[in-house]
């Protein structure tokens, strides 16, 4: 039986394209191979060629352009991986691609039959979504304005080429042209809830040297990065006012001092070193912790105690640290922002508070702290709900084979896939 070949295009490879790609190797007679840059981790039984970026001399092009020039020059990296591929004798029936950094824009080229599937992550906007709607730290003027318009040009490029897209969440697609909507499908990336795995009973806590008994209250919050982006200002201008009001509570910060988005503070190292300046003298440092980025098995113990878990974000794209949360049955209290309203219903499967209130986040908190039994259904039903949305197996697995079955044109990848897919596609909603 000759192989079918699947290709995985991503800098960071797997990142979103983990579970795809581990069920597609699964898979008898299916031959994967990735592309991505130096850095990229990948994954067991997953042959991986890694591209490195020449030094990029010093810019001659329009300031405007300069983002696409570099773009340009992935593009070109990758052009030469793929190629080294085509004269192996790869040659992909499918192509999964992550066009923000360039890295889609060769691909048509060098494999023109392969079906193209593109990620379409984020559509960005001068006003409207993340920029613009924290006007505490935008200082964009109108040459700023047009930059971040024009970071788009890879993205739109890439889904003109591709056969189709996949976007996670709805409001993600809501926010490319509508003229695109018709290609892009809303297919989240898919989370393995094996090891996410709720243990109430569990009350006792030690990590990094401290120890928080069942008496104690914990409040968690985590963000690859401590930055506005995330919320990280507005939890920590509310944090004096819980602290008063709950003396048996500690919280709980995991969260490294880099920058994922936006700029780093003037002033100061990192956000979390501008906050601490903000407020000092307002909170006991006793019951703060900060825990930094830790092994995953000391994360899902961390969130496994919560009593409280704390997830802001602008309107930008979701992080996977809340469904983890919601799969492991924490509280949640979000901040009313379209992703994670998608997700969380108040009242229902979680708390939403507005996103500029620390005075409402404070107020929400110290309620939840102190009636925990009122708010013991919504944990139950946060766990139901992402389980039933984005389960990989069960509910996203069956949703690729389905856009397989609409736009691939290979029929042996399609007789070789529609017998893996073990449930009927959730209907996708409309937007």
């Amino acid at each position: 039986m000759s192989s079918l070949d699947i290709l995985f295009v991503h800098n960071n490879f797997p990142a979103q394209f983990r579970n795809l790609a581990e069920q597609f190797a699964s898979l008898p007679g299916i031959r994967v191979r990735a592309i991505g840059a130096m850095g990229a981790p990948s994954l067991p039984g997953i042959e991986t060629v890694r591209y490195g970026m020449r030094p990029v001399p010093k810019a001659r092009c329009h300031p405007f352009a300069q983002r696409f020039d570099l773009e340009c020059r992935r593009a070109e990296m990758v052009l030469y991986e793929a190629i080294q591929l085509r004269q192996e004798g790869f040659s992909p029936r499918v192509i999964y691609v992550h066009p923000g950094w360039g890295e889609a824009l060769p691909l048509r080229s060098v494999f023109p039959h392969a079906t193209i599937c593109s990620y379409a992550e984020f559509y960005y906007a001068a006003r409207g979504r993340d920029v613009g709607f924290d006007t505490e730290f935008d200082t964009f003027g109108v040459d700023g304005d047009v930059r971040i318009t024009l970071r788009n040009a890879g993205t739109l490029l890439a889904l003109a080429e591709a056969d189709y897209a996949i976007s996670p969440m709805r409001w993600q697609k809501s926010v490319f042209p509508p003229e695109f909507h018709s290609k892009i499908h809303v297919v989240h990336d898919g989370m393995d809830f094996g090891t996410l795995t709720p243990d109430h009973s569990i009350r006792g806590l030690s990590i990094q040297g401290l120890h928080l008994t069942a008496e104690d209250e914990v409040i968690t919050f985590v963000s690859r990065n401590l930055e506005p982006y995330r919320g990280f200002h507005i939890f920590m201008r509310a944090l004096p006012e819980i602290l008063k009001a709950r003396p048996r509570a500690h919280v709980l910060i995991l969260g490294d001092d880099g920058v994922s988005y936006g700029a780093p503070p003037r002033e100061h190292g990192s956000w979390r070193m501008a906050m601490l300046a903000e407020i000092a003298g307002e909170i006991d440092f006793q019951r703060v912790h900060f825990l930094g980025w830790t092994h995953y098995d000391d994360y899902l113990a961390v969130l496994r105690r919560s009593d409280a878990h704390i997830y802001l974000t602008y309107p930008f794209v979701l992080s996977w640290s809340m469904l983890e949360a919601m799969a492991m049955e924490c509280l949640i209290i979000g901040s009313d922002t379209a992703p994670v309203s998608e997700v969380v219903t108040a009242g229902y499967n979680g708390l939403l508070v507005p996103f500029f209130s620390p005075k409402a986040l404070s107020d929400l908190v110290t309620e939840a702290l102190a009636n925990p039994k009122k708010f013991a259904r919504l944990r139950k039903a946060a766990r139901t709900s992402v389980v039933t949305r984005y389960d990989f197996r069960r509910n996203i697995w069956p949703k690729h084979v389905d856009l397989l079955r609409r736009y691939c044109r290979d029929e042996a990848l399609i007789e070789r896939v529609q017998g893996e897919a073990i449930a009927q596609p959730v209907r996708e909603e409309s937007l």
